[in-house]
């Protein structure tokens, strides 16, 4: 187990493109089977293989309560339904007027799936099969690597279908292996209850309360409270201040990214919102809006940093100069320490270009390349 390894997870969970939550569910579920100790995991030289029966147990009991809950919760970006999710409610529908959830899931782990829902319970086993195998088995991995399947890899297997009794042992047996390096499956059993949050800070604080409280309160109520942030919004209004000030007495903005004279701009965070909830105004420096549409969630890299340094600084002895108390303050908090004030410019490009080095190259977001 390297440290590349652990940087390549971090790429996974931050950088790799996702239009929907089946990465997650693919990571979790192997995380839950290796933390679980299945005596059907196998080792075999540099792999790890589960059957992804196991894995389509998983889901089912992911997706049930997120697709048979009265509140709408997305779990794919755009109006496309999950690829599974009709033949999913039809065994829920079935299921509301016999047990529910709870039901499902003792018929599929001990008693077996009713007769009159055994082909459906089969389709739907086999649509999940094809989803995790095509899309997010094929796909983890593209932040690092240019291959397919670069960690996952899928044997289709020989099926021993036993239709008599369908349930998980059917799964097991009739929808063939997947693998991983060893490399992965000991990350994943050392920090694998981390990653996939039962024993993050968070759980365990909200755990906590909730025992503290007599149980009168829920994880999900004291999880939402515990994150709740101060800085719930972009606030740029004064940045755009200064620089409509600016625009005014020189006549001239530049794009903080490209040079290029500007007459209308966005206010850009260099260490983007969503990454950081960060408003100070040494963070805000106006750019392009196209550049700053492609730029988005993306972080700056150093070499970048290094290219505009003439610009960045020049806006910030802007700032400075409108702003001073504000400017000085929040700079030094988030970008001086405890250097002195004297030559604070360069102090401040080095150290802006070491986060930005931090979250690209550790922390795994996407570098941005105008």
């Amino acid at each position: 187990m390297t440290n590349d390894v652990f940087l390549s997870i971090g790429k996974i969970i931050e950088r790799d493109s996702k239009t929907t939550t089946y990465k997650f569910a693919l990571l979790r579920g192997v995380i839950e089977i290796i933390q679980d100790n299945s005596p059907f995991i196998s080792f075999l030289e540099n792999r790890v293989y589960f059957p992804t029966g196991l894995l389509i147990e998983k889901w089912m009991l992911y997706y049930y309560p997120i697709l048979e809950s009265s509140t709408n919760i997305p779990q794919i970006n755009g109006e496309t339904n999950l690829a599974f999710g009709i033949l999913l409610k039809k065994i829920i529908s079935a299921y509301s007027t016999a047990g529910g959830f709870s039901a499902f899931y003792n018929d599929l782990k001990n008693k077996g799936i009713p007769p009159n829902l055994k082909s459906d319970l089969v389709d739907l086993a086999k649509k999940m099969k094809d989803t995790i195998t095509r899309m997010p088995m094929k796909y983890i991995g593209r932040s690092f690597s240019n291959n397919y399947y670069s960690i996952f890899q899928f044997e289709s297997g020989i099926g021993r279908r036993n239709t008599n009794l369908v349930d998980a042992e059917f799964l097991i047996n009739n929808f063939g292996s997947f693998s991983i390096p060893v490399d992965y499956y000991e990350a994943f059993k050392v920090l694998g209850s981390f990653i996939s949050g039962k024993d993050s800070i968070f759980f365990k604080w909200a755990e906590f309360s909730v025992n503290a409280s007599g149980k009168n309160l829920s994880i999900e109520k004291v999880i939402n409270e515990v994150l709740r942030s101060p800085i719930t919004a972009r606030e740029v209004a004064e940045s755009k201040k200064i620089y409509s000030s600016i625009l005014k007495k020189e006549g001239k903005v530049y794009c903080v990214w490209t040079g290029k004279t500007i007459s209308t701009y966005d206010i850009d965070h260099v260490i983007p919102f969503s990454i950081w909830k960060n408003n100070d105004l040494w963070n805000l420096l106006p750019a392009q809006a196209k550049i700053n549409n492609r730029k988005r969630d993306k972080i700056p890299s150093a070499f970048r940093i290094e290219q505009q340094t003439e610009l960045i600084i020049h806006y910030w002895e802007l700032i400075n100069k409108h702003q001073l108390n504000r400017f000085q303050k929040e700079i030094k908090i988030s970008l001086l320490g405890s250097n002195l004030f004297s030559n604070w410019q360069r102090t401040a490009i080095s150290q802006l270009q070491s986060s930005c080095d931090y979250l690209i190259k550790t922390r795994g977001y996407e570098e941005w390349k105008i």
